[in-house]
């Protein structure tokens, strides 16, 4: 039986994004406070995602073995260094969050059943590398507050009581929603990043942040004047906003995960989010709430 198991770690280091062929000017236009000497610093938390089957002991592989490569190949090397210096792949494409992954993936390659790795430079960025060439995911999270009421116009006030309880009160409720955006694209041969994360944050600020933050959704927003706006309905709406916007950036939009409290989230996968959208507006779903 084929099974995945994941082993975490973490580091503290440096980076600077820097090209030594650019004008201080030049480079702080380009990256901002991240070209800013000497450097800054994160705590990355790193989770590796190995495939086998199950031995005779239950086990795909003995964990301690594991975490021993790890240290040997990745952790002792990079904890309290300097990543530009630290790795000559460093020295030709810029450490990003998506590039250590990917550098850690190659590295790891040789003696792991590796499939994943996952490094979150911050809560709020990470990235995933499966080991496909030069492709990656980035995630970005950010949060808004916002209220809605679940009820459909298209039923009595009984039907929409029945179907979403206490959710259908008048007056609608609110939610401190944590959204995460992931992109996929190709991580850049001399920058290495995969999309402009300072871009990629304005665009999901002004797309949904400043639109959704402290509004009575159903009111405010007019799709949602006759679509019940369910975090699924959320989600569909949000990654159909931000497709176009994102792929101006040079990567597509891969998932949207919106989490409307600890117990309830949804994810919205988005190859087909705008035929998806088209229907929603036709046919509204009826989903049960808690």
């Amino acid at each position: 039986m084929q099974c995945i198991v994941n082993r975490r770690a973490q580091f503290s280091a440096s980076h600077r994004y820097w090209f030594p062929e650019l004008s201080e000017a030049e480079n702080i236009e380009k990256f901002g406070a991240c070209a800013n000497f000497p450097g800054h610093g994160h705590n990355y938390v790193l989770f590796i995602s190995l495939e086998g089957e199950l031995d005779e002991y239950g086990m795909v592989l003995n964990l301690s073995d594991v975490k021993q490569v790890i240290k040997r190949e990745v952790t002792n090397q990079l904890d309290f260094s300097y990543l530009n210096d630290v790795w000559e792949e460093f020295q030709q494409i810029l450490p990003t969050t998506e590039n250590i992954a990917r550098v850690i993936y190659k590295r790891l390659s040789s003696y792991l059943p590796i499939v994943r790795v996952q490094l979150f430079e911050h809560p709020q960025l990470w990235a995933d590398y499966m080991g496909n060439s030069m492709e990656a995911y980035l995630t970005v999270g950010t949060h808004f507050s916002a209220a809605h009421r679940l009820a459909s116009p298209k039923l009595s006030k009984e039907e929409n009581l029945e179907i979403y309880g206490k959710c259908a009160r008048p007056n609608g409720h609110g939610h401190n929603y944590h959204l995460e955006i992931t992109v996929k694209g190709e991580i850049a041969e001399r920058t290495g990043m995969l999309v402009d994360l300072g871009a990629l944050n304005k665009v999901v600020d002004d797309y949904v942040v400043e639109q959704f933050d402290h509004y009575f959704l159903n009111k405010d927003i007019p799709y949602f004047a006759e679509v019940v706006p369910t975090a699924e309905n959320i989600a569909l709406y949000i990654s159909s906003t931000l497709r176009e916007p994102i792929g101006e950036l040079g990567a597509s939009l891969y998932k949207v995960k919106l989490i409307e409290s600890p117990n309830n989230s949804c994810e919205i996968y988005c190859n087909n989010s705008e035929s998806n959208l088209n229907e929603a507006t036709q046919e509204q779903p009826v989903l049960a709430r808690l």
